[in-house]
């Protein structure tokens, strides 16, 4: 079932969410200040390229940096991202098919607000030891 969502989401809109959040990574590599934040939207694009069978969770080495860079990101880009994913995921729920494809734009939600310091894994095994 994943595999079918997966394919349905890449096609709708996944394809277009990750060259839109590559481009961002792009952009934002330009400078060396923002090489973090170029690979927070790089890993952030592979997440919306795939979301079915996968989650997000904390990673326990993260330090006070992702704590300032999460800060900025949250003032700069955050904000308008998770709105973003919030209109598209109300709108992809109002349909009874486009449901499953609205809670994995909600799910976007967190990593597009603290992107840093997040890890992406398998919906079977999030509290994996790693």
């Amino acid at each position: 079932m994943k595999t079918i969502l997966n394919v349905i989401w890449l096609v709708l809109s996944g394809f277009w969410l990750f060259l839109a959040y590559l481009l961002a990574g792009l952009l934002l590599c330009i400078t060396i200040i923002g090489i973090p934040f170029g690979i927070a939207a790089f890993r952030i694009g592979i997440y919306a390229l795939w979301p079915f069978g996968y989650t997000t969770v904390e990673r326990r080495d993260a330090g006070a940096a992702s704590c300032v860079g999460n800060v900025l990101w949250l003032v700069l880009a955050g904000w308008w991202l998770a709105i973003g994913h919030i209109v598209t995921g109300i709108a992809l729920c109002l349909t009874l098919i486009g449901i499953p494809f609205g809670i994995a734009n909600f799910k976007m939600i967190p990593i597009s607000l603290f992107p840093l310091g997040r890890e992406i894994v398998p919906s079977d095994e999030p509290f994996a030891v790693r």
